[in-house]
C-alpha cells in the first residue's frame, strides 16, 4: 500500500510547518491525516480511484488533492515547498529526543545551525546554553539525546523487520529447488532491533536460487550473487535502506547452518568450546569428529550431541542458558487468552467497544479490557471524571449485549508528577481492571520516575504498571527506573508488570522481564492497540516474554477469566 509513503510526507509536513511557526490547526490538520492513512485499512491508491477518500475522517478536500498529487507524480508541492526553506539536514534534528520543532527553529534562526554537526559545535561552545529558555540542564538532556540516537541508529525495530522478512522467507521457500528454509539471526531470536535479515535455505543448485533471489521485486541494490550466498538490499524509506542475506546450502549442513547464524556470537562460543572440550570441530557446515560428519542435518542433533536440550531460538544469547536440563515450554501466541490493554474512539483509538471486541472473539480471546486515557493525558482526548463514569456505563451495555467474549470495564489512568493517580480511588474501584501508566514528566521532577512509579504499584486498586519505562525504540530512551526496586514492589505488591507489545515500545525488555520472572512477577503481554489492525502485534510482546524465559504460568492473560477475575482480587484484598 502506499499509505506508509503518505504518512511519511504528512509527518514531514507537520514538522517543517511547526519549524516555520505555521499555524497549529493547520500542523494538527496533517498530523490527524498522517494518523488516519496509518491506521486506513484499506489503500489510499484504491480509495482515491474509488472516489472515497473524503469518507476518512481528517481527510477534507485540500489533502484529498493532496493525496492524489502524490499518487500522480511522486511529489507534493508543499512538502516540496518547504523542503526548500530549510536546510536538507535540519529536519534530522527532530529525531534527537530533546529537539522538538520550536527548539530546531530556535537554533537555526539564533545560531544558523544546519545540521546534526552544527549543533554538536554549538553544543561544545556553550553556544546553546545561553539561548532564551534552555540553559545547561536542557543542553545536556539534548547531548544525550544525541548520543542516543548515534547509539541506536542503523538498527530496524523488530515489528518492521519482522513482516518483511516473512515476505522474502515465503518467496524463497516458493523457488523451485527450494527444499526448506527459515529465519535467522538476531531477527529469529526475536531481538528488539536488528541490523540486517538473514535467512538460510536448503537446495541443491544454489547459484540458481541466488541468481533468483536477487531478481526478487523490491530489491534495490545487489551487494553480492554467489554460489552460496546472495546479499540485497531493500529501501526503508528515503534515507535508509535493509540488508537481506540468504545462505544457501545442502541436506546435510542445513540444521548446523541455521544454529550457526541464529545463535548470538557469544552463545555460538560456549558451543564450539563443548566441541573442542569432545575433541570435535564445530561450524556453519556441521560437527565433526575428525573429518566424519556427526550431525548437521538437524538443529536438535547439533544440541543433542553436545549433550544440551534444543534451546528455543530466542534462548541462545549465552544468559546462563546452556545450564538447562530441559528446554523450557515458553509462552505462545496461542496461550494468550485476551488482551488487557486496548484503547477505543472514546480517546484516541480509532475503534468503537464493538469493533475491539470483534475483533478480538475473531483471535479466539475470552476476553478484553478496554483502557481508553484518563483526563490528564490531554493529547490522547483523555476522560474526564464525568466521561469515564458515562463510558464505563457504555462498556458494561455493551459487554451485556455481547456474546462469546467478556469485555472488561478498565482504564489507563495517568501517574502524575507527583506521584498521585489521574482518577481518584472511588473511580478505579469501579474498573474491573486498572492499567496505570507514566505519559508525561518523564524526565527529572521533583518526584522521580522510581517514586512515582512505586506510588502506583502500591495502590490497591492499580492491576498493572503500563509500559514500565517509557521507551520507544530508536526515539525516546527508557527513563531513569530503578528497575530492582520496582521488581521488588511489584511482588509484594501483587502487580502486575506489562510487556508493551507494541513495536515502537517492546516494554518491559527482555532482560527485566528476566529480572521480574526471578522474583516471582506475574507479567502481562498487552497491544496497547489503538486499532483492530495492531491487535495483531501480539506476537511481539510475545518473542520479549520468550527472550526473558516466560512460561504461560508467568502471563496473567493466560489465564481462564475466572483465573484473572481472582487474581485481581487478590490484589484488591
Amino acid at each position: 500500500m502506499v499509505n506508509a509513503e503518505l504518512v511519511r510526507a504528512f509527518e514531514r509536513i507537520a514538522d517543517l510547518l511547526e519549524i516555520d511557526g505555521a499555524d497549529g490547526f493547520r500542523i494538527n490538520s496533517y498530523r490527524r491525516a498522517a494518523r488516519t492513512l496509518k491506521d486506513a485499512g484499506e489503500d489510499a491508491a484504491v480509495l482515491a480511484k474509488e472516489g472515497r477518500l473524503q469518507e476518512l475522517p481528517g481527510i477534507g478536500k485540500g489533502t484529498a488533492q493532496r493525496i492524489q498529487q502524490f499518487l500522480d507524480s511522486g511529489h507534493i508541492d508543499v512538502l516540496d515547498e518547504l523542503e526548500a526553506k530549510f536546510p536538507p539536514g535540519l529536519p534530522g534534528l527532530l529525531d534527537i529526543p530533546g529537539m522538538g520543532p520550536k527548539k530546531v527553529a530556535l537554533v537555526h534562526t539564533q545560531l544558523a545551525v544546519k545540521s546534526l554537526d552544527d549543533l554538536k559545535k554549538v553544543i561544545a561552545s556553550c553556544e546553546l546554553e545561553k539561548l532564551p529558555g534552555l540553559g545547561a540542564t536542557s543542553v545536556k538532556k539534548i547531548a544525550e539525546g544525541i548520543a542516543f540516537l548515534e547509539r541506536s541508529g542503523g538498527r530496524t525495530p523488530l515489528g518492521i523487520a519482522l513482516p518483511i522478512a516473512e515476505v522474502f522467507l515465503d518467496r524463497v521457500r516458493a523457488l523451485c529447488g527450494v527444499k526448506q528454509a527459515e529465519l535467522a539471526g538476531s531477527l529469529r531470536r526475536g531481538v528488539e532491533t536488528i541490523g540486517d535479515i538473514d535467512i538460510v535455505c536448503d537446495a541443491a543448485d544454489g547459484e540458481m536460487v541466488i541468481k533468483q533471489f536477487v531478481a526478487f521485486e523490491g530489491v534495490k541494490r545487489v551487494l553480492a550473487a554467489g554460489a552460496t550466498k546472495g546479499s540485497v538490499t531493500i529501501e526503508l524509506d528515503a534515507e535508509k535502506e535493509l540488508q537481506i542475506d540468504l545462505r544457501v546450502v545442502g541436506s546435510d549442513s542445513y540444521g548446523a547452518a541455521l544454529q550457526y547464524f541464529t545463535g548470538s556470537k557469544e552463545h555460538n562460543v560456549r558451543l564450539r568450546e563443548r566441541a573442542i572440550a569432545k575433541k570435535w570441530r564445530l561450524n556453519e557446515y556441521g560437527l565433526f569428529d575428525g573429518e566424519k560428519s556427526i550431525a548437521g542435518k538437524r538443529e536438535a542433533d547439533i544440541y543433542k550431541k553436545l549433550g544440551l536440550p534444543c534451546l528455543p531460538p530466542e534462548l541462545r544469547e549465552d544468559r546462563r542458558e546452556l545450564e538447562l536440563i530441559e528446554a523450557p515450554e515458553l509462552v505462545t501466541v496461542e496461550d494468550i487468552r485476551g488482551d488487557l490493554h486496548m484503547h477505543t474512539v472514546a480517546s484516541d483509538g480509532r475503534c468503537t467497544i464493538e469493533e475491539m471486541a470483534a475483533a478480538a472473539k475473531e483471535r479466539g480471546y475470552e476476553y478484553i479490557a478496554i483502557c481508553d486515557h484518563s483526563k490528564s493525558s490531554t493529547i490522547a482526548n483523555g476522560l474526564s471524571v464525568k466521561r469515564m463514569v458515562e463510558h464505563m456505563e457504555k462498556i458494561r451495555a455493551v459487554a451485556k449485549k455481547t456474546k462469546g467474549i467478556a469485555i472488561l470495564v478498565g482504564c489507563e489512568c495517568d501517574i502524575l508528577a507527583n506521584g498521585s493517580l489521574d482518577y481518584p480511588d472511588e473511580i478505579l474501584a469501579e474498573c474491573d481492571w486498572v492499567v496505570a501508566s507514566i505519559h508525561s514528566a518523564l524526565g527529572s521532577t521533583k518526584h522521580s520516575p522510581t517514586e512515582r512509579t512505586l506510588a502506583a504499584i502500591e495502590n490497591p486498586y492499580v492491576s498493572m504498571i503500563g509500559h514500565p519505562t517509557g521507551r520507544l525504540l530508536n526515539k525516546r530512551a527508557p527513563m531513569e527506573l530503578d528497575m530492582a526496586a520496582v521488581v521488588e514492589a511489584a511482588a509484594i505488591n501483587r502487580t502486575i508488570l506489562e510487556i508493551n507489545s507494541s513495536w515502537q515500545r517492546l516494554d518491559l525488555k527482555d532482560i527485566h522481564v528476566r529480572m521480574a520472572l526471578d522474583r516471582g512477577v506475574t507479567l502481562g503481554i498487552n497491544t496497547d492497540a489503538h486499532h483492530t489492525d495492531q491487535l495483531s502485534q501480539i506476537r511481539f510482546g510475545v518473542l520479549t516474554a520468550r527472550r526473558g524465559g516466560a512460561t504461560k504460568a508467568d502471563i496473567v492473560n493466560c489465564l481462564s477469566l475466572a483465573g484473572l477475575r481472582k487474581r485481581i482480587e487478590r490484589k484488591r484484598l
